[in-house]
């Protein structure tokens, strides 16, 4: 301990939460990677210390604080539609894209063969952990391979340019790039959500080339190579792949409008745009646009879950090192009775909601071989969204109150977290678009709901039978009154994150989530864990003591 940390100490100042291995010091992410294969363990290891790092952390604030400018003119009037970033955005860009997060799932490498949705899922929640809004590219990267997949040709030619991991921010034509990255454009300012309301219109020029005309509300990452789209074209709504520049250099007729003053996620641009005489390449057939495109966005769910869970354990993480070290009234204020039972409380949902996301991952990895994982990874992709997404801003700002004052300063990386964390609720659908896709399945294959229950019910051990009647309760109201959609969903989600904590082996933790959310009565806030339920021994097993 140096003089200033000797001085701090004496001050009751707890060191900041940096230097900590975040997958080492996460007892159920090892536990949840012990089968895979020691290269991608060692992997995990090198990134959890990479995450925490002082440097990593700097890099972090200083995308955050710099947000990224759009040019779009030059100085003699020519469009330029440019986006310039802080260099800190391009070295995260860089470190992550080395280590796969927008390419992994489609590489077939050997070590993670038959566990590429989870492998990856590990470093996608590691990464969350130190900054989220430079993820948002990557994972429109990594999911626009489903949607490209419906035209081989597109396919052929792009997917390499996307798997590479050569991180090439250049503003050249993607063919003349190392690597590109993908975008998406789907909302419209009269629709929203309801993307079949679009108004963009696509001409059929040649074979597969369509020219596009009209506007996106929302053109997530607008640096990006090439975007996926909708429009409408007079055979039905089609899904394309559109160029930022065409092969001789020139704009592809994106004219980006303003960039979006957003809340949180303010290292990433999100942009509006308009767009004439713009050519896209159609993946698919032009009537199944919407269909195409929600191959794409199934995946880009799973993330959304994956960097809001990880956001709560870094939350969760800083707030436990802070009480573990401050004095509060004559003791350590981890022991002080209300806020262990404050911390021990929220641990449980963020374990659950750890737990929930790495078992959806694992079903796509599954899906094809399984139709019990097929039906687990179509019901519960909107189930787990809506749920771990809607959870962490509240969990994320009762952290911040642990800490107390100087959690409210944007020194801190949970300052950061808690502006990110509404964005994954909102974007990819919102809460009432989830509860709905889950409705839809119901309506169109309840058999799917079975087989869900039947492994709940398996997991869930004595309780199982309970919980399940409740479930097919749940089910059957929603299925006579769509406004009860959202209790269903919440119970499903619920049901599901305890059978995962029981299936894992996690035995008194996954007693007090379940007793606590699904056999108790309506709660509000944390800290009214029952005190039959050992806080101190939930705390201390999930967020272990630095040795």
């Amino acid at each position: 301990m140096n003089r200033t940390e000797e001085k701090l100490a004496a001050l009751n100042q707890p060191k900041p939460w940096s230097g900590i291995n975040a997958y080492r010091s996460d007892p159920l992410l090892v536990d949840l990677t012990s089968s895979l294969a020691r290269p991608l363990r060692e992997e995990y290891d090198v990134i959890g210390k990479y995450v925490t790092s002082p440097e990593a952390q700097e890099l972090a604030r200083m995308a955050n604080a710099s947000p990224p400018q759009l040019r779009t003119h030059g100085v003699r009037g020519e469009r330029l539609d440019v986006v310039e970033f802080h260099p800190a955005w391009h070295a995260l860009m860089r470190r992550s894209m080395a280590s796969g997060l927008h390419s992994s799932v489609w590489e077939n490498a050997p070590e993670a063969r038959g566990h590429e949705h989870k492998a990856r899922a590990v470093r996608f929640f590691l990464t969350a952990q130190l900054e989220s809004g430079h993820l948002c590219p990557l994972t429109m990267t990594s999911a626009s391979v489903a949607a490209l997949v419906a035209s081989p040709a597109v396919q052929k030619e792009w997917t390499p340019r996307i798997l590479s991991r050569k991180y090439d921010s250049s503003n050249k034509p993607p063919m003349q790039k190392s690597a590109v990255n993908i975008g998406m454009g789907m909302t419209e300012k009269q629709g929203g959500t309801d993307v079949r309301a679009n108004t963009t219109t696509g001409e059929r020029v040649g074979e597969g080339i369509y020219r596009l005309s009209g506007h996106k509300w929302f053109m997530s990452a607008p640096m990006s190579d090439a975007f996926v789209m909708l429009a409408q074209t007079k055979d039905g709504m089609g899904c394309f792949l559109v160029p930022r520049l065409l092969e001789d250099g020139s704009a592809n007729g994106l004219e980006f409008q303003r960039l979006k003053d957003k809340l949180g996620n303010r290292s990433n641009a999100s942009s509006e745009v308009e767009f004439s005489e713009t050519f896209g390449f159609l993946l698919g057939t032009p009537g199944d646009g919407v269909r195409t495109i929600l191959d794409m966005v199934t995946l880009t769910r799973l993330d959304c879950a994956l960097s809001s869970a990880g956001m709560m354990r870094a939350s969760m993480a800083e707030a436990i090192h802070h009480v573990r070290g401050r004095m509060v009234f004559g003791k350590n204020l981890i022991d002080q009775p209300m806020m262990t039972r404050v911390l021990a409380d929220m641990a449980l949902d963020v374990a659950a909601a750890t737990a929930l996301a790495f078992r959806l991952a694992d079903s796509f990895d599954k899906a094809r071989e399984n139709p019990v994982d097929a039906a687990y990874a179509r019901v519960m992709t909107p189930v787990a969204k809506y749920w771990i997404c809607k959870i962490a801003p509240g969990l994320i700002y009762e952290a911040m109150e642990c800490i107390g004052g100087s959690g409210y300063v944007e020194e801190r990386p949970i300052a950061r977290h808690y502006r990110e964390a509404p964005v994954n609720a909102i974007w990819e659908g919102s809460g009432n678009v989830m509860a709905l896709d889950v409705l839809r399945v119901l309506s169109r294959g309840k058999d799917l709901f079975e087989t869900l229950f039947a492994g709940l019910e398996r997991d869930l051990g004595p309780s199982g039978k309970k919980t399940v009647e409740v479930l097919r309760a749940a089910t059957a109201l929603a299925e006579r009154d769509e406004a009860a959609g959202r209790l269903l969903i919440e119970q499903l989600a619920l049901a599901a994150g305890a059978a995962e904590l029981y299936r894992l082996g996690a035995g008194k933790i996954a007693d007090a989530f379940l007793e606590s959310r699904l056999a108790g009565g309506w709660r509000h806030t944390y800290g009214v864990l029952d005190a039959r339920f050992d806080s101190r021994y939930v705390l201390d097993l999930l967020y272990p003591p630095a040795s």
